[in-house]
């Protein structure tokens, strides 16, 4: 009970600090150090009360930089627990949609949007669907309750039937402008900001080809659109370089078996004479995983296997192995995100349909010649 007590005491007073505005946006909180003197409690226990706030979207982290504010919060009860409300700020409310909010890229997507937002004056009603189109209905419940004058969403499962589009629609019935990022629903065609996902799995995969590759692996997310436009890109670059693609060289999973199977799927791989010489990543997040896996195996990184990730993120610098990665704008989508809405919010002229950004490859030292990997 008492372990309890002191979680709930950390808990309560960095929560405290957020909603008082002792801790602002974007401010980096006390390091785990010092929080352990200051409440004199064991680091495991500070570990779990970050984490839990970290989830909850209160409080985000940046690889190698630290713990940051998210937002200031609400604590009313009426308010859905999905929801971070916006500050006390004079101005019109924009409503932000992702699936996650705390970790890998969207801490960087959200600061963006929320740096451009409140420097023209506009609050933040932020909200997170965990990729679950249930937990997206709520939200945009929630959003329209309260009024919101522009709305930017990052789809969920992007790749499925979306079964909350007519939520979408009485948006537009109110006249409330709408823009969706890294993905966008295509029975609503709406403005989108975006990645050519397609031609980084592409350009991705050629890379390996060109560095004598022909046995590659590719592990794509398949309900998601930015999944399956990689996994395209991946098959294009086979066809375009006359390489037989078998079946069994690509290995797709949903965001619930991401966590449970995949691996394995790929372990049996290397349970067999022929074993894949490189790996293409659905993003950074998963090549890690797949670094640790083959250092089970006694697989060393890039001499025995090569692997590319996804999105350039903090991950891909984050142990010994970089990874070789492809580009994704992050901040900038953000930025770019929140210049849109704000203009259709105050119904400017020759708003762009659509921008897509086009990825780049960053070679670092997870990929390397198959011949000189096999010496």
């Amino acid at each position: 009970m008492a372990s309890k007590t002191k979680y709930n005491m950390v808990k309560e007073k960095i929560t405290e600090w957020i909603t008082s505005g002792k801790v602002k946006p974007g401010e980096k909180i006390y390091s785990e150090n010092e929080l352990v003197k200051m409440f004199g409690v064991s680091r495991h226990t500070i570990r779990q009360a970050v984490g839990d706030l970290v989830h909850e979207g209160l409080l985000y982290r940046e690889q190698g930089s630290g713990t940051f504010c998210s937002f200031n919060i609400d604590q009313s009860k009426e308010e859905s627990p999905l929801l971070a409300p916006p500050p006390n700020t004079i101005g019109k409310n924009i409503g932000v949609i992702t699936t996650y909010i705390s970790d890998y890229i969207f801490p960087s997507i959200i600061k963006g949007i929320e740096s451009h937002l409140t420097a023209q004056g506009y609050s933040l009603t932020l909200a997170c669907t965990d990729n679950d189109v249930e937990k997206e209905k709520q939200c945009l419940q929630t959003m329209l309750k309260r009024n919101i004058d522009g709305l930017i969403v990052e789809p969920t499962k992007s790749s499925y039937y979306n079964p909350n589009l007519n939520y979408y629609l009485e948006l537009e019935q109110n006249n409330i402008p709408y823009l969706m990022i890294n993905q966008y629903y295509s029975q609503l065609m709406p403005p989108h900001i975006i990645m050519n996902d397609e031609h980084g799995g592409f350009i991705a995969t050629e890379h390996l080809i060109k560095l004598g590759h022909k046995k590659i692996i590719g592990l794509f997310k398949n309900d998601d659109l930015q999944g399956v436009n990689r996994m395209q890109g991946f098959i294009r670059a086979f066809r375009e370089h006359s390489i037989s693609l078998f079946p069994e060289m690509v290995i797709t999973f949903t965001t619930e078996d991401q966590n449970n199977n995949l691996l394995e799927r790929l372990e049996n791989f290397f349970k067999t004479d022929s074993i894949p010489t490189a790996i293409v990543c659905y993003n950074d997040q998963l090549a890690l995983h797949v670094l640790n896996m083959l250092r089970r195996h006694g697989l060393r990184v890039p001499e025995d296997v090569s692997i590319v990730g996804f999105d350039d993120s903090s991950l891909a610098v984050a142990t010994e192995v970089k990874l070789t990665s492809i580009t994704h704008p992050k901040m900038d989508m953000g930025i770019e995100a929140a210049k849109w809405i704000i203009s259709a919010v105050e119904k400017k002229c020759d708003l762009p349909p659509s921008i897509v950004y086009e990825p780049k490859l960053v070679i670092r030292n997870s990929t390397a010649s198959f011949y000189e990997g096999t010496k």
